[in-house]
């Protein structure tokens, strides 16, 4: 690794540092606030009010990544990091706008991820990754197995930190050393680019994380968490990491599991 991916590391943390409070001040005269579940412990309804939407401080990463390694691969990642900050700004502004914490429907969001998801690799299909895929784990499964698993990833990945997005830093906090792992793997195949990619995400969130611990200045909303796990899915998939995910990645694969667990006992037993 060289000196360019560490001051990309350091420039984003630096830029997300400085650009939040102007952020924070933004939201709050925009009344982007946050509304609690009605169902939420009440020890969860004094977030309400609390300014969202934060997640825009992300978008910081992407462009620095690319003025630092500006390659077709960074480009793919950025412009499905971008879709998937999109889809939840979308779900957040309707939320906001309904005054419950309510947007799009889950299908809707899985749909729209799915669509972004499979554009990104489209983008990648002539890539050296594509051309001779190999999965760690698994060996090179073919191209047409290796997308599949690839799409698995992205969807299951970006919505899995979006469900763990729930207490003040958590998500912030716990997608830090994932990113870094596969920041690593991406140097160690001597992918810079990638590897540059996920450091910069590294300092957007670390910096993100002085607005967001405990008690939370604002919240990243789905417009964060989404883009938070979009950075983390591409980056496994051009690394082929997809299935170490569920290790790095186990805070998230536990939360999305206590959740099926949990809407499943719901329904069965009420």
């Amino acid at each position: 690794m060289g000196i360019a991916p560490v001051v990309a590391f350091f420039v984003t943390l630096v830029g997300c540092l400085v650009l939040g409070r102007p952020l924070l001040r933004l939201l709050r005269t925009a009344s982007a606030k946050q509304t609690a579940y009605e169902d939420a412990p009440q020890s969860h309804r004094s977030k309400t009010g609390t300014p969202t939407m934060g997640g825009l401080l992300f978008l910081v990463a992407p462009i620095v990544a690319l003025s630092f390694a500006p390659t077709r691969t960074n480009l793919a990642l950025a412009f499905l990091v971008g879709a998937c900050a999109l889809i939840g700004a979308v779900d957040d502004t309707l939320g906001i706008r309904s005054g419950k914490n309510r947007g799009l429907r889950a299908r809707t969001k899985f749909l729209l991820t799915a669509v972004a998801g499979g554009l990104f690799i489209w983008m990648l299909l002539d890539e050296p990754a594509f051309a001779s895929p190999a999965i760690l784990g698994l060996g090179q499964p073919g191209t047409l197995v290796f997308a599949l698993l690839s799409l698995a990833a992205i969807v299951a990945t970006t919505h899995a930190v979006n469900l763990t997005d729930g207490l003040d830093g958590l998500a912030s906090g716990a997608v830090v050393p994932p990113l870094a792992v596969v920041a690593y793997v991406a140097f160690a195949q001597d992918k810079p680019d990638v590897g540059t990619f996920e450091l910069t995400f590294c300092g957007a969130a670390l910096a993100f994380l002085t607005y967001n611990v405990h008690p939370a200045k604002m919240f990243m909303g789905d417009t964060g968490s989404l883009a938070l796990g979009a950075a983390l899915a591409g980056g496994a998939v051009v690394t082929g990491t997809q299935l170490l995910l569920l290790v790095i990645g186990g805070v998230f694969a536990a939360e999305t599991l206590s959740v099926i667990v949990q809407v499943a006992s719901y329904k069965m037993t009420k």
